[in-house]
């Protein structure tokens, strides 16, 4: 990441910490785990959060096409630099519980780096209604999480019926994390 990045993150943390509740932007295997499966000719990706964009990168380098690729962020300076440094892509400066009024359909994936637990339900629901409102039959719903339990809260995970696969512990993150794949659970037959 480059130090004008770093910086522009330190600074709003400061700014702004009810909406950067990161103690360092993610890291280079975090981001690598959150965009392991992504296909370069699959659907559109939506990455919710997107803030300084190393995730926006990782997303671009595995081969995703910048028109394909469409970041949420709230925060207007993420906004502008987020546009500033990757052409193409559609910036979309909105809360992620309205990422269902998005047009668009057949998502491959809905990549999240919102701080999820440290939300209302009623807005965690909002997000994953809406993104699995958009995603294909075999989207996924793909978020980190720094503690040891799933990102989503139970009430929400049982009223949508995900299921979910975790990864390992990836150490070389401040904090350590985990990325969780989340999907709807298919009905018993």
């Amino acid at each position: 990441m480059p130090s004008s990045d770093f910086a522009l993150f330190m600074q709003q943390v400061l700014r702004r910490p009810h909406q950067v509740v990161a103690l360092a932007p993610s890291s280079a295997r975090l981001c690598a785990e959150m965009v392991a499966g992504l296909d370069p000719a699959g659907g559109p990706v939506i990455e919710l959060g997107a803030g300084t964009g190393n995730i926006t990168q990782a997303i671009l380098g595995c081969g995703i096409a910048p028109g394909r690729l469409h970041c949420i962020e709230m925060n207007p300076e993420f906004c502008t630099r987020l546009r500033d440094r990757f052409a193409g892509v559609t910036v979309h400066q909105m809360s992620a519980g309205d990422v269902g009024t998005l047009p668009l359909d057949t998502v491959q994936a809905v990549v999240s780096g919102l701080p999820l637990l440290s939300m209302p339900v009623s807005l965690q629901h909002d997000i994953l209604s809406g993104s699995f409102g958009l995603l294909g039959p075999q989207g996924r719903y793909i978020q980190f999480t720094y503690g040891p339990n799933p990102p989503v809260a139970r009430a929400v995970r049982d009223a949508l019926s995900l299921d979910w696969q975790v990864s390992s512990k990836i150490w070389w993150n401040m904090p350590p994390a985990r990325v969780y794949r989340f999907f709807r659970r298919t009905p018993s037959t």
